[in-house]
């Protein structure tokens, strides 16, 4: 009797059907990232846990692919987030090695497409709006975004060139708050800015040079603050274009504050002056 050639087997027939593979599910050393096979590269890197979790609960975010450590995933089941797509399930230095080797993640990595960006006219003439001066480093930037969300800023404005993308280290320093606001890119600051004066907002500069503390400052709605990068301060066709250049006066040694600091004092400020002026 002549055996089966190897590597070929029968036919199935009706009283031994083909039975369908069983799927394979990766090993524990296999379950990680591929290596070879990046993002695309207009996907927006998301990690850390409030980032990724409040990303995940954004209906108008898109997750593309999520990894989790086991313990990441299981927690997110415990908190009741609802997936729009199936975990990966890796170990931590799986995602570790995608990211800055200081980069703490918690165990969760998203891709994610952009969210969509409003235009400047389609901001409503109300409360209060940021907009950045070439301020290029992503932790300042996300760190602007999360006070920006505390303080339910309208949107801030930011420039094509001379920013950091929303993505990364900007997203994890933002905490989750590019979920909450809006990031309206323009093409030139100067004539962004005229053109929200054009629709009502008061627009006033930030800068240690400015000629009156924020605090003494006549603030209303809707209001603009302008911010300008740490070191070279707002341009001069930006400070300029502003109604007022005001300064942030401290009673301290130090006179000067991180520009991410800057802004969320100045919005303090800022929010106070307006509600006692309604």
């Amino acid at each position: 009797m002549r055996r089966p050639s190897k590597g070929k087997t029968s036919p199935p027939s009706a009283d031994h059907p083909r039975q369908p593979r069983k799927p394979h599910w990766p090993r524990r050393d296999e379950r990680r990232p591929p290596r070879s096979a990046g993002p695309a590269t207009d996907a927006v890197i998301l990690y850390g846990w409030h980032t990724v979790k409040t990303a995940l609960e954004n209906p108008a975010r898109r997750i593309r692919r999520l990894y989790a450590t086991e313990n990441a995933a299981r927690r997110l089941a415990e908190d009741g987030v609802t997936l729009a797509v199936e975990p990966e399930i890796v170990r931590p230095d799986a995602i570790a090695q995608r990211l800055a080797p200081d980069a703490v993640h918690n165990g969760l990595l998203a891709e994610a497409d952009p969210l969509p960006a409003p235009e400047l006219e389609e901001l409503a003439p109300t409360g209060i709006v940021l907009a950045l001066d070439q301020i290029t480093d992503p932790h300042n930037v996300g760190a602007i975004l999360r006070t920006a969300a505390g303080f339910a800023v309208a949107a801030v404005v930011t420039t094509a060139r001379h920013s950091p993308e929303a993505t990364g280290a900007l997203a994890k320093a933002a905490s989750g708050a590019l979920e909450y606001v809006p990031i309206v890119t323009v093409q030139n600051l100067a004539r962004a800015l005229e053109a929200l004066r054009e629709r009502g907002f008061l627009l006033v500069g930030l800068d240690s040079t400015g000629d009156a503390d924020l605090g003494e400052v006549a603030l209303s709605a809707p209001l603009a603050l302008v911010l300008g990068a740490e070191g070279k301060g707002l341009r001069q066709l930006t400070r300029a274009t502003c109604d007022r250049v005001a300064r942030l006066d401290l009673p301290g040694r130090i006179k000067s504050l991180n520009v991410s600091n800057a802004a969320a004092l100045a919005l303090y400020v800022a929010d106070k002056r307006i509600a006692n002026s309604e």
